[in-house]
């Protein structure tokens, strides 16, 4: 039994996606059988977040009670702020169980977990100096930032000290932690890639068709910088996805042949895949996998993507990669003409042999295996 442990977010982003795609992956493909005991950001007040963070966690006997129910032998653990903290992992362990804590971000350095502030890559906090981010109010409020820089900064190592093992999603995402001065040590850690449960037969894109971006619209996904492109290149440009900037994006819009489709449901933005020519992948932050690429590459859709953080590992010669923030250069990629059937089995190659199934099932079960 393996039991996961996942605090959701505020707005329902990639974690949740790769959390439900992971316990299937373990039922369908290991053969265990899962539980999950969430929390959920959006039903916990500011104050008690804060009181979250800065003790480490609440309520570990909620975990250690549903590891004595399940009869877990492993505690796969997901986002664990601002309630769940390294008192969870210790409260798994007492129970007699193994931890496994799967990184998805740089949440152990970086208070917004992307290491992107003010429109730019940022890596100022370095171990446990989260000093920037408070002089920066990379939180928005000053408590805020002060809450979560004391928080990340005194339980930063007893949270890794307390997993017998860490999960990251690429071998960027381990270095920029490393990088970052996280407390991660590379032989105590496992690459997982995020599974794609469908990898087209060959490819299937429309050469005729417009340009795809999909994804949260925020300023780190460098969506504006896709539709100046496009506009540049004389492409059109579909948007699918919801966020933050998307009353910005429209503007920004405007005269170009750009058209918001909105948050679609999976079926809906196959269908947009299917009719696109290319797929682009334009972010200015360090992404740790790169899960819109990967889908569209395993869709059969050509791709062009930035060249930083896990993208360029994600994409390597299977596709474009241009420098994140560059508009000419993304405008002149989109601009030639040549057949992009060959770039698309590339991907799909390329996809299959890093996220298919059964190869993150046999990287998976070897990371629970390292648990013990």
């Amino acid at each position: 039994m393996i039991l996961f442990l996942h605090q959701r977010y505020r707005t329902t982003g990639g974690e949740e996606r790769a959390v439900d795609d992971l316990r299937w992956l373990a039922e369908a493909h290991l053969g265990e059988e899962t539980a999950l005991l969430e929390r959920d950001s959006a039903a916990v007040g500011r104050a008690r977040a804060a009181i979250g963070l800065l003790r480490g966690g609440l309520a570990p006997d909620d975990v250690a009670a549903a590891v004595r129910r399940t009869g877990a032998r492993i505690v796969h653990a997901h986002n664990l702020q601002p309630t769940l903290g390294w008192r969870a992992l210790a409260a798994a362990r007492a129970a007699g169980a193994r931890t496994v804590l799967h990184l998805h971000n740089y949440r152990l350095v970086c208070a917004v977990a992307t290491c992107f502030t003010r429109g730019e890559d940022c890596t100022r906090c370095h171990g446990r100096d989260t000093r920037p981010g408070v002089r920066l109010r990379c939180r928005g409020s000053v408590p805020e930032a002060v809450t979560y820089a004391a928080g990340l900064a005194a339980w930063q190592r007893a949270l890794v000290a307390h997993a017998d093992r860490i999960v990251v999603p690429s071998a960027s995402a381990l270095a920029r932690l490393q990088a970052l001065g996280a407390p991660v040590d590379a032989a105590r850690t496992s690459v997982v890639a995020n599974v794609v449960r469908d990898v087209a037969p060959a490819p299937r894109f429309d050469p005729a068709g417009p340009a795809l971006v999909a994804g949260r619209l925020a300023v780190e996904k460098g969506v504006d910088v896709a539709i100046e492109a496009c506009r540049r290149a004389g492409r059109s440009l579909v948007v699918a996805g919801a966020g933050p900037q998307r009353p910005e994006l429209e503007r920004n819009a405007a005269g170009a042949d750009v058209r918001f489709a909105g948050q679609v449901p999976a079926a809906e933005l196959a269908e947009l895949r299917a009719t696109a020519s290319v797929a682009l992948a334009p972010s200015r932050a360090a992404e740790t996998f790169g899960l819109a690429a990967a889908e569209a590459m395993a869709a059969g859709v050509p791709v062009i993507a930035s060249r930083i953080g896990a993208l360029e590992e994600l994409v390597g010669d299977a596709g474009e990669l241009v420098a994140p923030g560059d508009v000419e250069a993304l405008a002149a990629a989109l601009g030639r003409t040549d057949d992009r059937t060959d770039a698309a089995r590339r991907a799909l190659d390329r996809v299959r042999e890093r996220c298919a199934p059964d190869r993150v099932a046999a990287q998976l079960a070897t990371a629970y295996a390292a648990a013990g």
